[in-house]
């Protein structure tokens, strides 16, 4: 089930880059629980729940456009990682999991984000 090749990452500082740029095209997904997006977020990124995947999988093959960078967050990288294989595996040639997740940003780039 899951993609062969390795799944780019991008890091948090490029991340922070990326964010700054305005870039209208930038597809932003964070796969946490809603108690976790409760705590921190990054207000650019549209929550998908992975425990909820079965409601929205389908939606999102619709709503985004597989050519489109596509950038992936959870908490420390592991989650975002199972959803950017998954989206690779149905023909979306950009994606890219945040390394280190929400707690690597928080850390490094903007540490008003709550730790948890």
């Amino acid at each position: 089930m899951f993609y062969s090749s390795p799944i780019p990452e991008i890091d948090v500082n490029q991340l922070a880059i990326r964010l700054a740029e305005v870039e209208e095209s930038l597809q932003l997904i964070d796969v946490r629980e809603r108690t976790e997006f409760a705590i921190a977020q990054i207000p650019q990124f549209n929550l998908y729940p992975l425990s909820e995947f079965e409601q929205w999988s389908e939606k999102i093959l619709i709503d985004l456009e597989p050519e489109t960078e596509t950038i992936v967050i959870c908490h420390h990288g592991m989650r975002s990682a199972q959803l950017c294989q998954w989206l690779a595996m149905r023909g979306f040639s950009n994606v890219q999991n945040v390394q280190g997740g929400i707690d690597a940003y928080s850390r490094f780039v903007d540490n008003r984000i709550n730790r948890y």
